[in-house]
């Protein structure tokens, strides 16, 4: 079973998004790491880019294959986790917390309502 944290919101294409005021920390969900496995490169978004929701705003490459990861959320890269550089198993060891992979400043907070609460993506995988 996965860990699936309340107060997130989440993405059919299993990514989570955290609420820091105005901005958004963005990371792949328990689920998303363990069926990627052993996660050993990442490719991190340009801090400054404008991102809209759906965009690919890094890739992961695990042993098993490469993964897109899209943005939840529209708005500006106002940061990139750096220790996924040298770390890219933070991913799977702590995806909710060192493995964060952005932050988005959001350019309209009502869009996270369209997200799934916890609640909606458990009943989504299954669980």
């Amino acid at each position: 079973m996965s860990d699936i944290q309340p107060g997130l919101r989440y993405t059919k294409d299993h990514e989570y998004v955290r609420m820091d005021g105005e901005v958004a920390m963005i990371g792949l969900t328990d689920y998303a790491q363990s069926e990627l496995t052993e996660i050993v490169f990442v490719e991190l978004p340009s801090v400054g880019k404008e991102v809209k929701a759906g965009d690919v705003i890094a890739n992961v490459e695990s042993v098993k294959t490469v993964s897109e990861v899209f943005s939840p959320v529209s708005g500006v890269v106002k940061g990139a986790n750096d220790k996924l550089v040298d770390s890219p198993e933070l991913l799977n060891t702590d995806p909710y917390g060192e493995g964060w992979i952005a932050s988005i400043e959001v350019s309209d907070p009502g869009a996270l309502e369209s997200l799934m609460s916890a609640d909606d993506y458990r009943k989504l995988l299954g669980e």
